[in-house]
């Protein structure tokens, strides 16, 4: 199983421990200023990549130095660094699952684009592979079907966000039920939470964001 990770720039506060989610098994992908958070946690990306125009010169020196693989972009081009990312993540490496830190909590432009990345042809089919993971909340996509989710240990929400129309979701055996409902419009329904370990939810069409999420630990909300 090829698991593949990718470090964003987006604002440090937001990233969880990734020391925890390190191993030999995954590669790792910086972009831009992601780069550089990953060698400060004594990580060496098999790829950094981007216009670096948030590192300084002496830290693009210290990324070349370091990583085996840099690619560097012109800033006025069509795709975002962190598309660039996925993109070329899925055409070399062939991966089971990408797993995005970094990504959220910064401009909103960003978050927007990062979230419906997902839609565009290039990517649609590797939707379900892909997960953006913050301090507070786990992004994962579903397509059509029965599908069970598995309580992350540190989260206690969870909402299903219908990003495009959709037929007959059902929720099963979270803790507010839903029964063969449609969505002619995107919709979140937050706030619902697990009563066990697992989730059982079903929907004949459209995508659906689930996320797991817990409160902010300093303010509580």
């Amino acid at each position: 199983m090829v698991q593949l990770a990718i470090m964003v720039g987006g604002p440090y506060d937001r990233i969880p421990d990734i020391k925890q989610a390190d191993s030999k098994e995954i590669i790792w992908i910086g972009v831009d200023r992601g780069s550089v958070r990953l060698l400060e946690q004594g990580i060496i990306p098999k790829i950094a990549l981007g216009d670096f125009d948030s590192v300084t010169e002496e830290e693009l020196k210290e990324i070349k130095k370091e990583v085996g693989d840099v690619r560097v972009y012109k800033a006025e081009k069509d795709e975002t660094d962190t598309e660039l990312a996925v993109q070329i993540a899925f055409d070399e490496f062939d991966p089971d699952s990408v797993s995005i830190y970094g990504a959220t909590g910064g401009r909103m432009d960003h978050l927007l684009n990062n979230i419906y990345m997902v839609f565009q042809p290039k990517f649609f089919k590797q939707a379900t592979k892909i997960r953006l993971i913050d301090k507070q909340n786990t992004i994962t996509y579903y397509k059509p079907g029965t599908h069970k989710l598995v309580k992350e240990v540190d989260k206690k929400y969870l909402a299903f966000t219908c990003l495009s129309p959709v037929e007959r979701l059902s929720i099963m055996d979270a803790k507010y039920r839903l029964s063969h409902s449609d969505f002619t419009y995107p919709i979140s329904l937050a706030s619902n939470e697990f009563v066990s370990d697992t989730v059982t939810f079903s929907f004949d069409s459209g995508l659906i964001a689930v996320i797991q999420s817990k409160d902010n630990e300093t303010i509580g909300s």
